[in-house]
C-alpha cells in the first residue's frame, strides 16, 4: 500500500509540474538566421527500411542530415562499425552521409546484403537513421516439371496451378497464349490472387494447348515463362451423337448429359479461415467457386455493414478489397456462393493488428539556459508497443548522466537547462509487427535580441483601414518588445493599438495622423536592439461619378461614365467589364479616361458593364444595365427608371436627430412612387450602406433617428414602376457625439467546461451600439442562493470571461454590463448558469431484470441521488452481453451492447436477445461530463426458442430405392434439440406432389438412408429441428432417385431419356464453315417438340431471319451465309410462346480467293475409281475364295499376330459400345504414343492417317469443326488417340453417311 501512494504522489507532482512549465522558442524560418545558430543534426533524408536494390546496378544507401556545424557521418553494418575505407569497391560522396557501392566494377550485391544505419555527429549532439535492410532483387527460373495433358469432362470444375518461383519482391503473374494475348477471363474462368487458374465448369471452347502462365519481376524487368498446360475438354453429347450415328434404329445407345451442381469452393477450403492484416493496408478476401450455372458471389460482413467509400469489388466480385483498414475492421467476413441449385459459404475471420503510429511525435526543442521543457513521444499500435529512448544514439540507460534530464515512460523532463544539455534524443517504438524511430533535438541557446525585419520599411494603408506593422524578431531568452511611435516618442499603449505575441503591432483604424516613423525596440538579459519602419496612410479611391443605367434603340450609340478620386501619390488602372467578363474584342467599344462608349449598338449589347478601379492598395467598383430596344416606327413616350435625386442637405442636427431634404431626378415619363434613404457609418464599416427609412414619393424631406458615435452619410435612392433609380451622391458627413451605451450584450451564458470553473459568454454590441469609444464590459458573478456579494471584472471588448476555482456544478447568478468611455449602460438582466459538471459519483442501485421471452428482457433500476450525479442529467445506459449460451457451453468473444434511456427512466426494455443464453447487464448514470460508475453485474438467463434451420441437408448416394441423407445441426439451436423432423413426397413430370410423409429423428443422429423408394423419381424433401418450445423454419431440397443400377435410361416408347422436370433450350453451339453452319443444342421438356432457328447479322437491326426444323431433331444446319460475317443465333420450340434459348454469336470463315476445279466432276477422275473399285471387287473375291478354302490372308494373319485389345465388339449383355468406354478409361489417356504415329501438334488428323475426315468430304475451311457439331469430329478425335500401328480400322465409315450427319 505504501508503495503505491508514493507512485501516485509522484505523478501528482509530475502533473504540477509540467502546468508550470515554460512554452519553447520558436525560431523564425529565416535563412541568414539559420545559417548563425548552432543546432545538433537532423537527418533531412534516408533510404526506406526496407530496400531491394537491382542486383546489376551500383547500391546508393541515402542518408544527409543538416546541422551547424555540418555534421560528420559514420556507419553500422549488422550492428558494427562499417568502416568504408578498408573496402575499395565502397565510396562516401563528399559534404554527405549518402554511400555508394560500386557493383557495376566487380562488386556483388549478394556481399552487401545487410542492415546498415546511419549517424550523423556534430558537437551538439548525434542522429541516427532507421535501420535500412538491403536486399538485391531475385527473380529465379521456373524449375522444370513434367506437366500432364489436362483432360476433363465438360461442366467440371478445374484448377491450373501456376506455382511461379520465389522472387523478391514477389513476382506479378498472368496468363497468356503462345501469341502473347491474354487469356479472356469472366465470372467463370478466373485469376486467384495466388496465380492460379480456376475454371468453376469448363466448356468445349476452353480446349487449347497453350495455357502459359507468366511470372514478371518488376525490379529486375524480366518475365518468367511456366511451360505451356495442355486442356481436352470432352463434350458427352457430341459423344453420343457420335456413338447414335453408328447405330441402327433398334439398338439402345446413351450417355449421362452434362449435368447441373450446386456450388462448391475451390479456394479457400473448408468452412471457416482467419486472416490477420495489418492497419492501413489492403485487405483482400478471396472466395472462387466451382458449379454449373456458374455460382455468383456475394460478400456480407456479419453484425455490421462493409464500410462505405473503401468496399471495392474485383475478378468478378470473387475478390472483396477493403482500403486502409483499421481495427473497426476486424470481424467475421461470409462469402456466398449460389446458382439455382443452391449454395454455400465460407466465412473469413480477420484480425486488423497494427505497427506502431504516431499518436504524438517528438518534436525539436528550442530552450534558453535556466528553462524547462519536454520532449514526449506516444505511440499506439496492437499490440501496444513499447517505447525506449536513446541520447545521442546510445540508449538513455547508460548514457551519460545529465542533472536538467528525467525519463518518465514516453516523456523526458527538462528542468533548468543549461548549453551542456543540447542533445539529439531518439524515440523508439516497437512491436512485433514493427517500429517507429523519431529523432528530436534539445537545443538551449544563450543568444542576445535580433530584429529580422529589414530597417527602414515602408508601410502604406488606406485611411480607415488596419495598419499591421511588422517586428520579426529572435533571441534566447525569448525578447520582450517594445513600440514607439517617433525617435524620441513615448512607449505606445491604450485600446487603439493592438500587439500581437509575434512582435507585429497593429492599428484597427488608421488615420491621417497615424503616418510617421515607429521604433520596435527588443530587450533580454544579454542585450538590446531597435529597429524603426514608415507607415504612410493614403486616401481611399472613390467613384465620384458612376455609370448610370441606360435604354438605348438599336443602332444607336451608348456613354457610361466612371469618374475617380484617388490619392495623388496612387496610380489607378480602370478596367471595364461586360456581365463579370472581358468586353467584346470588337472596335464598337471605345474606352476612354473616364468612360466607355458603345457605337452602333445590337441586341447582343443587352447587358451589365461594370467599371473597376485599382490601386496597388484598395479596389473600387460600379455597375449599371444597358437595355436595348428596338427603334418604334413613330416616336413614342420611353418609360424608364427615375434619374437619381441630387442636392442633398442636413438641417436641423441635434444629438439624437437630424433633417435630411433633397430634389426628385427626372421621372421619366413614370411617376416616383417612394424614396428609399441608406445610410453609411464611416466610423465603424466606411463603404457599408444600411436601410435606414422609406418615404412616399410626394415627400422631398425627412427628420432621421441617429444613435451616439456614428459618422453618419446619407444617399437618396427614387423608385417608380419601372425600377429604384441609381443611388444619389452622398451628403456630407455628420459626426454625433458619444454617449453612454444604451444597451448591453445578448445571449449571455454560463457553462462550465471542467469541474472547477465557469465559462461566461456573451454576443458582443455591434460598433455602432458601442455609443462611444473604449468599449468594454463589466462581468458580474455571485453563487445562487447564498448570501454572497457580486464579483465583478471589467473586461475589453471581448466575448467571453472564465471564473476558475469554483465549485462542481452549482448554479450562479450572473449578469454582463456594457460601458465605454462616457460610462456604463443600463443596469443588466441576470441569468442562472452552472460551473462545470465532472463524472458522478453513485451506480443505480437495485438493479432488477424481467425476462418477458427468449429474446425480451425488462430492467428495473433505482435512481441515483440528484446530488451525486454532479450535472445535468441526461439519462442511463444500460450494458449488456451474451456470456455464453445454454446449449453449447462455450464462451465466444464478449461484444457488449449499450441502450441509453433518455431523462429519469427507471426502466427499459432489453430487445433482440438470443433464446437460451446466460446475459450480464449493468446500469450507469450519465450527466454532460460522462458516465458514472457501473452498478453490480446482473445476471439472468432467456429460456429456450425454436432453433433455427439445419445448417445444411445433403442428399447422397442414390440408388434405385434409396437415398442417402445428411445435414448439420442448427447454427443456433436456442435450445435443447430433442429431435428432428423429416417430411418428403414424390413429384411427377407435372410437378404435382404426391403424399407427404413424416419421420421423427433422434436429435443426436446426422445421417439417415431412406429405402423402399420408387426408382427414377424424384422427391421433394423438408427438414427442420425442434425443441421443447416447437419446430423451427424448416430446409427443403430436392433430389432423384436413379433410373438402374448401370446409370442407363430404361427404354420406354417413343423415348430414351428421363423426361426433365420443365422445359428448356441450353448449350446451343455452333461450327461455322465458308457459307454454311452447324448448329447443335440441348432441349429438355415435352416429347414431339417442333423446333425453328433464328438468325441474323450480329449487332444488325434487321429481324430475324427464321428455320424449321424436320422432326423433333437437335442439330441444324444454316446454308448461304457471307463469309467473313458474324452472326447471332437463337433456337426456340414452336407451340410455346416466348420459349427459346439464349443468344450465341458466331463467325464464318473468309472466303477463298479463288476455287480449284472440283475433281469429282471430271471424267477421267470418275473412270479412275471406277477401276479402283473394280480392282477391290476382285481382291475381295480372292480373300473369300481363299477363307472358304481354310487359308488366311496376310491381314487376317496380322490381326491374329496382334489383336488389339482396345478394339473390341459391341457387348449384347449391356448394350455399350467397346471402344466409346475405352475413352472413357484412365489407363489409355496417359498411354503414350505408339512409334509410327503421326498426329499433328494442332490437334487435327491428316488424310494419310485417317480416312473418316471431312477434308474428303465437305467445303468447310481446313475441312475441321468443332465438338460440338458432328460426329465425325468426334470420331476423328478418337483416332487421334489410338496407337497408329498396323491397319488401325478394318472398316472406313462411308462418305454419304458422314454428310447426312450434317443435313
Amino acid at each position: 500500500m505504501m508503495k503505491k501512494k508514493s507512485i501516485s504522489a509522484s505523478k501528482a507532482s509530475l502533473v504540477f509540474f509540467l502546468c508550470q512549465m515554460i512554452s519553447a522558442l520558436d525560431v523564425p524560418l529565416d535563412s541568414k538566421l539559420l545559417e548563425e545558430l548552432s543546432q545538433p543534426p537532423t537527418i533531412t533524408q534516408q533510404s526506406p527500411k526496407d530496400y531491394i536494390v537491382d542486383p546489376r546496378e551500383n547500391i546508393v544507401i541515402q542518408c544527409e542530415a543538416k546541422g551547424k556545424p555540418p555534421p560528420s557521418f559514420s556507419w553500422t553494418r549488422n550492428g558494427t562499425h562499417f568502416d568504408i575505407d578498408k573496402d575499395e569497391q565502397v565510396t562516401m560522396k563528399p559534404n554527405s552521409g549518402t554511400l555508394v557501392i560500386n557493383i557495376m566494377n566487380g562488386g556483388k550485391a549478394e556481399a552487401y546484403e545487410g542492415v546498415y544505419q546511419c549517424t550523423a555527429r556534430n558537437e551538439r549532439g548525434a542522429a541516427i537513421s532507421n535501420n535500412i535492410v538491403i536486399r538485391p532483387s531475385r527473380s529465379p527460373l521456373w524449375t522444370k516439371e513434367k506437366l500432364e495433358p489436362n483432360q476433363v469432362r465438360e461442366g467440371d470444375s478445374l484448377v491450373l496451378h501456376c506455382r511461379p518461383p520465389v522472387g523478391l519482391p514477389p513476382p506479378i503473374i498472368f496468363w497468356m497464349d503462345n501469341a502473347f494475348q491474354r487469356l479472356p477471363q469472366s465470372e467463370r474462368v478466373s485469376q486467384g490472387l495466388n496465380g492460379d487458374l480456376y475454371f468453376s465448369n469448363v466448356q468445349p471452347e476452353d480446349t487449347r494447348e497453350d495455357y502459359i502462365c507468366y511470372a514478371r519481376f518488376n525490379h529486375t524487368q524480366t518475365i518468367q515463362q511456366k511451360q505451356p498446360i495442355s486442356v481436352k475438354v470432352f463434350s458427352m453429347d457430341s459423344l453420343n451423337d457420335t456413338i447414335a450415328a453408328n447405330l441402327s434404329d433398334t439398338d439402345i445407345y446413351g450417355a449421362k448429359p452434362v449435368t447441373e451442381r450446386p456450388p462448391i469452393l475451390l479456394t479457400p477450403t473448408g468452412t471457416t479461415s482467419n486472416k490477420v492484416e495489418l492497419r492501413g493496408n489492403v485487405l483482400l478476401l478471396e472466395c472462387i467457386a466451382a458449379g454449373l450455372p456458374t455460382p455468383v458471389i456475394r460478400w456480407i460482413k456479419e453484425g455490421g455493414e462493409l464500410p462505405a467509400n473503401r468496399t471495392f469489388f474485383e475478378n468478378f466480385k470473387k475478390t472483396l478489397k477493403i482500403i486502409d483498414v483499421s481495427e473497426a475492421d476486424s470481424g467475421n467476413y461470409k462469402c456466398i456462393a449460389r446458382n439455382i441449385l443452391g449454395s454455400t459459404h465460407h466465412v473469413i475471420s480477420v484480425t486488423v493488428k497494427a505497427a506502431p503510429y504516431w499518436i504524438t511525435a517528438p518534436r525539436n526543442l528550442v530552450l534558453s539556459p535556466g528553462e524547462d521543457g519536454t520532449l514526449i513521444c506516444r505511440a499506439n499500435g496492437n499490440p501496444k508497443p513499447s517505447i525506449s529512448w536513446l541520447a545521442n544514439g546510445v540508449p538513455i540507460a547508460i548514457a551519460p548522466e545529465d542533472p536538467s534530464r528525467k525519463v518518465d515512460g514516453d516523456t523526458i523532463i527538462f528542468s533548468a537547462v543549461q548549453e551542456r544539455s543540447s542533445a539529439v534524443y531518439q524515440c523508439n517504438a516497437s512491436n512485433e509487427y514493427g517500429y517507429l524511430l523519431a529523432n528530436a533535438f534539445v537545443n538551449v541557446l544563450a543568444e542576445p535580441p535580433r530584429i529580422l525585419t529589414p530597417a527602414n520599411k515602408l508601410y502604406q494603408v488606406i485611411l480607415d483601414s488596419p495598419a499591421l506593422i511588422d517586428c520579426a524578431y529572435f533571441g534566447s531568452p525569448k525578447p520582450e518588445i517594445e513600440w514607439f511611435k517617433g525617435v524620441k516618442g513615448s512607449i505606445l499603449r491604450g485600446n487603439e493599438y493592438v500587439f500581437h505575441d509575434n512582435g507585429t503591432l497593429e492599428i484597427p483604424v488608421a488615420q491621417k495622423d497615424s503616418t510617421g516613423t515607429y521604433t520596435c525596440v527588443a530587450r533580454n538579459e544579454l542585450g538590446k536592439i531597435q529597429n524603426e519602419v514608415q507607415l504612410e496612410v493614403k486616401d481611399p479611391t472613390m467613384i465620384i461619378k458612376q455609370p448610370e443605367y441606360k435604354v438605348i434603340q438599336r443602332y444607336g450609340h451608348v456613354s457610361f461614365e466612371c469618374i475617380i478620386k484617388h490619392d495623388s501619390t496612387l496610380i489607378p488602372t480602370v478596367i471595364w467589364l461586360k456581365d463579370n467578363d472581358e468586353l467584346p474584342d470588337d472596335e464598337r467599344f471605345l474606352v476612354g479616361k473616364d468612360n466607355l462608349t458603345i457605337m452602333n449598338v445590337t441586341d447582343k449589347d443587352d447587358g451589365t458593364y461594370t467599371c473597376i478601379v485599382n490601386t496597388t492598395l484598395d479596389s473600387v467598383s460600379a455597375s449599371a444595365v444597358l437595355t436595348v430596344v428596338a427603334a418604334p416606327p413613330t416616336p413614342a413616350i420611353i418609360y424608364a427608371r427615375p434619374n437619381p435625386p441630387f442636392d442633398l442637405e442636413l438641417t436641423g442636427q441635434l444629438e439624437r436627430s437630424i433633417e435630411l431634404s433633397w430634389i426628385p431626378g427626372d421621372e421619366n415619363n413614370s411617376p416616383i412612387t417612394s424614396f428609399v434613404i441608406e445610410y453609411e457609418d464611416g466610423l465603424h464599416e466606411p463603404g457599408v450602406w444600411h436601410y435606414q427609412t422609406e418615404v412616399p414619393g410626394s415627400q422631398t424631406t425627412v427628420q432621421l433617428k441617429l444613435s451616439p458615435y456614428v459618422n453618419y452619410s446619407f444617399r437618396v435612392i427614387a423608385v417608380n414602376e419601372i425600377g429604384r433609380s441609381q443611388p444619389s451622391e452622398p451628403s456630407e458627413q455628420y459626426l454625433t457625439k458619444s454617449a453612454n451605451p444604451d444597451e448591453n450584450p445578448s445571449n449571455v451564458q454560463g457553462i462550465g467546461s471542467e469541474p472547477d470553473n465557469l465559462v461566461i459568454t456573451w454576443e458582443s454590441l455591434k460598433g455602432f451600439q458601442s455609443n462611444g469609444p473604449g468599449l468594454q464590459y463589466k462581468v458580474s458573478w455571485r453563487q445562487k442562493d447564498v448570501d454572497d456579494e457580486w464579483t465583478s471584472v471589467v473586461v475589453a471588448n471581448v466575448s467571453k470571461y472564465i471564473v476558475s476555482g469554483t465549485p462542481t456544478f452549482v448554479p450562479y447568478e450572473i449578469k454582463v454590463q456594457a460601458l465605454n468611455d462616457l460610462g456604463y449602460a443600463p443596469e443588466p438582466s441576470e441569468v442562472i448558469g452552472h460551473s462545470g459538471e465532472d463524472l458522478p459519483m453513485v451506480a443505480p442501485g437495485n438493479v432488477q431484470v424481467h425476462v418477458i421471452n427468449s429474446t425480451l428482457a425488462k430492467v428495473h433500476w433505482d435512481p441515483v441521488p440528484l446530488k451525486s450525479v454532479r450535472g445535468h442529467l441526461q439519462g442511463y445506459k444500460v450494458y449488456y452481453w451474451k456470456v455464453q449460451s445454454l446449449s453449447r457451453r462455450s464462451k465466444r468473444h464478449i461484444e457488449k451492447k449499450i441502450l441509453t434511456f433518455r431523462g429519469n427512466k427507471t426502466f427499459g426494455m432489453l430487445p433482440g436477445l438470443e433464446p437460451y443464453s446466460s446475459y450480464k447487464l449493468n446500469v450507469r448514470v450519465v450527466n454532460g461530463k460522462g458516465e458514472g460508475p457501473a452498478s453490480p453485474d446482473k445476471v439472468f438467463k432467456t429460456p429456450e426458442g425454436v432453433p433455427s434451420s439445419p445448417s445444411f441437408l445433403k442428399i447422397t448416394n442414390p440408388t434405385l430405392d434409396s437415398l442417402t441423407l445428411e445435414w448439420g445441426s442448427p447454427t443456433h439451436p436456442n435450445g435443447v434439440l430433442i429431435s428432428y423432423i423429416l417430411k418428403f413426397q414424390p413429384i411427377n413430370n407435372t410437378h404435382e406432389l404426391g403424399p407427404l410423409v413424416e419421420i421423427r429423428i433422434p436429435a443426436n443422429e446426422s445421417s439417415l438412408i431412406l429405402k423402399n423408394l420408387n426408382y427414377s423419381t424424384r422427391y421433394k424433401f423438408y427438414f427442420n429441428a425442434q425443441t421443447s418450445v416447437g419446430s423451427g423454419s424448416q430446409i427443403t431440397e430436392e433430389a432423384v432417385t436413379i433410373m438402374d443400377e448401370a446409370g442407363i435410361p430404361r427404354p420406354a416408347v417413343g423415348a430414351g431419356k428421363v423426361q426433365p422436370l420443365y422445359p428448356r433450350i441450353r448449350n446451343v453451339t455452333t461450327a461455322a464453315a465458308e457459307t454454311y453452319a452447324n448448329i447443335s443444342w440441348e432441349y429438355e421438356g415435352p416429347d414431339h417438340a417442333n423446333f425453328y432457328v433464328e438468325y441474323g447479322v450480329a449487332g444488325s437491326k434487321e429481324d430475324w431471319k427464321k428455320e424449321i426444323v424436320n422432326g423433333s431433331r437437335s442439330f441444324f444446319v444454316l446454308k448461304g451465309l457471307t463469309p467473313g460475317t458474324a452472326y447471332k443465333v437463337r433456337v426456340g420450340a414452336e407451340g410455346l410462346s416466348g420459349f427459346r434459348s439464349s443468344e450465341d454469336v458466331f463467325e464464318t470463315g473468309p472466303a477463298m480467293a479463288s476455287r480449284q476445279v472440283d475433281i469429282a466432276t471430271q471424267g477421267w477422275f470418275i473412270g479412275l475409281m471406277c477401276a479402283v473399285a473394280l480392282l477391290i471387287l476382285i481382291l475381295l473375291i480372292v480373300c473369300f475364295i481363299r477363307r472358304n478354302k481354310g487359308g488366311k490372308y496376310p491381314v487376317k494373319e496380322k490381326e491374329d499376330a496382334h489383336a488389339d485389345p482396345e478394339i473390341q465388339p459391341m457387348k449384347e449383355d449391356d448394350g455399350t459400345f467397346g471402344e466409346y468406354r475405352s475413352l472413357e478409361s484412365d489407363a489409355e489417356d496417359h498411354k503414350p504414343l505408339k512409334k509410327g504415329s503421326r498426329t499433328p501438334s494442332d490437334r487435327t488428323v491428316k488424310k494419310e492417317d485417317s480416312d473418316d475426315s471431312l477434308v474428303d468430304y465437305g467445303e468447310g475451311v481446313n475441312g475441321q469443326f468443332n465438338e460440338d457439331g458432328s460426329f465425325i469430329g468426334q470420331y476423328s478425335g478418337k483416332k487421334e488417340k489410338e496407337p497408329a500401328e498396323g491397319n488401325e480400322s478394318s472398316e472406313a465409315p462411308s462418305p454419304v453417311n458422314a454428310m447426312n450427319s450434317f443435313v
